[in-house]
């Protein structure tokens, strides 16, 4: 009990630290002031980092980060949803205030936006049925036309698929729920995705035999992409590194990648 009132006083000190009252800011971080809210855009489809419950709650790594800047800013929340390839066009637009989606730090992609981060350190998995995992690990394995590998589109999963798997058919899709979807209809062989995505599903579907590989693929750097604002962007970094070092960013890690009741809030 003690340690929670502990942890609940550091990060009243860290938000009275970052709070920034009536101070001047650049453009985007005024406009979030001013207004009071903070419009985050994500896709609330890829759990464990945003996923949307039952109830229509936004959960996960993402969300949680997300409330603890709002927090510290002293302004309202509100979650913008929408398809992973939407949202960076939505913030190069203004129609969201940063993005919070399990999004790499590509380099393609900090030529268009600014990146916070990285506030974790992802890959890429593979997902397949039980019975199939086994045979796409031997011979041509999933570099063969007669596999189909389903990936999100516009994301770095389809690169990893068109990269490794040149040969094979491939299916983009607008979110996770679609592309396993497919898999359960026996319409895709393997599903490419992020490790932690992929490690969930395996432990949630493990009654209709799905499987993920036991380790990232790749090196995948997640950052929080921001309008080009250098107080916001030095803010944002700066309260990052503070809920790293003061342990709370390792917490919510340990909620959100070692299971929990929180699954069962899934739809």
């Amino acid at each position: 009990m003690k340690k929670t009132i502990f942890a609940a006083a550091i990060f009243t000190v860290l938000c009275f630290m970052f709070s920034v009252g009536s101070v001047s800011a650049g453009p985007a971080f005024d406009k979030i002031l001013e207004k009071k809210v903070l419009l985050v855009g994500t896709t609330g489809t890829q759990p464990p980092i945003t996923a949307t419950t039952k109830k229509g709650e936004i959960i996960g790594l993402d969300a949680d980060i997300a409330r603890a800047i709002a927090t510290a800013l002293g302004v309202e929340l509100k979650f913008v949803l929408m398809p992973f390839d939407k949202l960076l066009p939505a913030l190069s637009a203004g129609k969201v205030d940063m993005v919070l989606s399990g999004m790499t730090m590509t380099p393609e992609r900090n030529r268009k936006v600014t990146f916070v981060g990285p506030y974790y350190v992802s890959g890429k998995g593979i997902l397949a049925m039980s019975t199939r995992f086994a045979e796409l690990q031997q011979a041509k394995g999933l570099n063969t036309s007669e596999v189909t590998v389903a990936a999100l589109k516009n994301s770095t999963s389809q690169v990893f698929a068109e990269t490794m798997t040149p040969l094979a058919k491939r299916v983009l899709t607008a979110s996770y729920d679609e592309a396993i979807d497919l898999m359960l209809k026996n319409k895709v062989d393997v599903v490419i995705a992020d490790y932690p995505f992929c490690a969930l599903t395996a432990y949630r579907f493990r009654d209709k035999g799905l499987y993920a590989g036991e380790s990232p693929l790749t090196f995948e750097p997640l950052g929080i992409a921001m309008p080009e604002d250098t107080l916001l962007i030095n803010w944002v970094q700066n309260f990052i590194d503070f809920l790293r070092g003061s342990g709370r960013l390792e917490k919510m890690y340990q909620k959100w990648f070692s299971g929990g009741s929180w699954i069962d809030e899934l739809p």
